[in-house]
C-alpha cells in the first residue's frame, strides 16, 4: 500500500519514533507489542472455537425443495353439493 509505494517513509517513521522514545525505551516498547499482539491472537482463536462449539452442525442431507400446493377437498357447503354455478 502506501508504505510499499514510499519505502522512504518507513524510515522517517522510524526515526520519528526513536527521537520521540528514545533508544532506551524501545525494547519495551516491542516486548509490550509482541505480548499485546499474542494475547489479541489467543483471544481471537478462543472466540472462534467458541463460535464452532455453538454452531448448529451442517446436515449431510439436502434442504427440503418446495413442492406443488396440491388440491383439497371443497370447505363451502355449495362446493361439496357440486354446485357449477359462478359466484358473484
Amino acid at each position: 500500500m502506501f508504505l510499499k509505494e514510499h519505502p522512504l517513509a518507513i524510515v522517517v517513521i522510524l526515526l520519528l519514533i526513536l527521537l520521540l522514545f528514545g533508544s532506551s525505551k524501545l525494547p519495551d516498547l516491542a516486548r509490550n507489542l509482541g505480548r499485546s499482539m499474542r494475547i489479541v491472537k489467543k483471544e481471537v482463536r478462543e472466540m472462534r472455537s467458541e463460535d464452532a462449539e455453538t454452531a448448529p452442525p451442517a446436515s449431510s442431507t439436502p434442504a427440503p425443495t418446495q413442492t406443488a400446493p396440491t388440491q383439497t377437498a371443497p370447505t363451502t357447503p355449495a362446493d361439496q353439493a357440486g354446485d357449477d354455478t359462478p359466484k358473484a
